[in-house]
């Protein structure tokens, strides 16, 4: 819009091409430094002109913008908030891909993406890695599919190119979670799996999109949330092997019982107190572990990943087998063994089971790691609802016999309880050693597809392909 310039003496220039070209370069620099330019200038106009204006409601459509002098570039500086860098890095160590689309040029995009740690140090010009929203728009569908995966930056990009950057992602097979403040971006906030909005600068539109609210607008707090939700997660496991572990044992020992001798050993009672205490107390035992730094350098989760891995069903199948084995030998060998009576007996099975549990909460803290007792001090909640558990298991046997059907044990039967449950650590230990398979247990039992349709289409190999996608702007 400008046909002349000011020079640093004050004096008026007219702008050739040469000029021209010289200030793009500039700006362009600027830019290249995370800069985003502004140009101020100026434009006399006449008298008559002025009444002319005065006289329209329409004043925008009378004065032309062109002709301008220019007065200067002014370079804005939007630094990226401390801690961003840091979090990218734990996000990318965590396996979640972050791409940044914004408004601004290419050049600032760029700048401001290298900063932030989204381009490494092996981006390049040809990579493909920055592009512009134009482009990607004006990409075939199966172009757009190809080159997805290597795109970090897409600048000057409009809503329309957030929201097909979602459903592309989506189409692939990954979990896709997108972060934005604006109304517009209310389309690429609904279409994600997870919407992330801003709460200080966040319009109501987007946060009613949204599935979570950011609420110190930190790119750092989208870090702690995935650092959470795997934590969370993780805790879930924990509880189902720990749970299906105390399930199977019961299930089997009553029920080889009742057929084999016509009674159960843990009655109707025992049973009870036994879920009681485990579903209750053990869930909130194994769900207060906070987050771990290891949580960040696991893979993430795909879609359609079972949530009772092979890991899981080694673990608790070991524990259930070893509780099993023990209160068998206990239900038909236990008298002759011990020289205690029936009564004793059966209450022997009850509190070795119990206390067969409070030992495996321990060994369910940790899923792969042969150390269950890291962190164990840190975590003081955890230590205390054990100690409650085997507080309330002593009352129950010493105290409340009549309801529970118990007998009262003496020091050395109450040893012979703990040294059966502590025999599962050392278990636990030796079992972890055994490697296991990352193809799900009950995938070998499903019938293997005919050869012509594992041919389908490239669509269906790629819905196969779980990752995770975070976009920023």
């Amino acid at each position: 819009m400008c046909s002349d310039y000011y020079e640093s003496n004050g004096g008026i220039r007219s702008m050739d091409e040469d000029q021209r070209s010289r200030i793009e370069t500039i700006i362009q620099s600027m830019a290249a430094s995370s800069l985003r330019c502004i140009a101020f200038a100026h434009k006399q106009v006449s008298q008559k002109e002025m009444e002319c204006v005065d006289d329209s409601e329409k004043t925008h459509q009378r004065i032309k913008e062109d002709g301008l002098t220019l007065l200067g570039i002014v370079g804005l500086k939007d630094p990226c908030r401390p801690g961003v860098k840091k979090a990218v890095e734990a996000c990318k160590s965590a396996g979640v891909d972050i791409k940044m689309i914004t408004g601004d040029n290419i050049f600032t995009a760029k700048a401001i993406a290298a900063e932030c740690g989204i381009l490494g140090a092996d981006y390049n010009e040809e990579s493909g890695q920055a592009i512009e929203g134009i482009e990607f728009r004006n990409y075939t569908p199966e172009e757009r599919m190809e080159k997805i995966g290597k795109i970090k930056v897409m600048a000057r990009s409009s809503p329309f190119d957030k929201l097909l950057m979602v459903q592309c992602l989506k189409q692939k097979g990954d979990v896709v979670a997108v972060t934005g403040d604006g109304t517009n971006d209310a389309l690429a906030l609904k279409e994600a799996d997870i919407g992330l909005s801003m709460g200080i600068q966040g319009t109501e539109v987007a946060k009613e999109s949204s599935d979570i609210v950011i609420l110190d607008d930190n790119f750092s707090s989208v870090a702690t949330v995935l650092r959470w939700g795997r934590c969370v997660y993780n805790n879930i496991q924990k509880f189902i092997q720990f749970q299906l572990t105390v399930n199977i044992a019961a299930l089997v020992i009553n029920f080889i019982a009742a057929v084999s001798a016509g009674e159960v050993p843990l009655t109707a009672v025992q049973l009870l107190w036994v879920n009681l205490i485990m579903d209750t107390l053990g869930a909130l035992a194994l769900a207060t572990d906070r987050p771990t730094k290891e949580l960040m350098k696991k893979p993430p989760v795909g879609r359609t990943e079972p949530l009772i891995t092979n890991v899981m069903w080694r673990n608790l199948l070991a524990q259930a087998v070893y509780q099993i084995a023990i209160l068998l030998i206990l239900q038909f060998r236990g008298e002759s063994m011990f020289n205690v009576p029936k009564r004793v007996k059966d209450t022997l099975i009850f509190n070795t089971f119990v206390l067969c549990q409070v030992f495996n909460e321990f060994n369910a803290r940790k899923l792969e790691k042969q150390n269950v007792f890291q962190g164990i001090l840190q975590n003081r909640l955890f230590l205390g609802i054990v100690g409650i558990t085997i507080i309330l298991q002593v009352v129950m046997v010493e105290f409340l016999k009549n309801f529970a059907d118990t007998e009262r044990l003496k020091l050395w039967q109450w040893g012979l309880c703990i040294l059966f449950a502590a025999f599962s650590w050392p278990i636990a230990w030796v079992v972890k050693l055994i490697p296991v398979s990352d193809k799900p247990f009950f995938s070998y039992l499903k019938r293997s597809k005919p050869s012509s349709q594992l041919n389908k289409s490239s669509t269906t190999r790629n819905l196969q392909s779980a990752g995770m996608e975070l976009e920023v702007q």
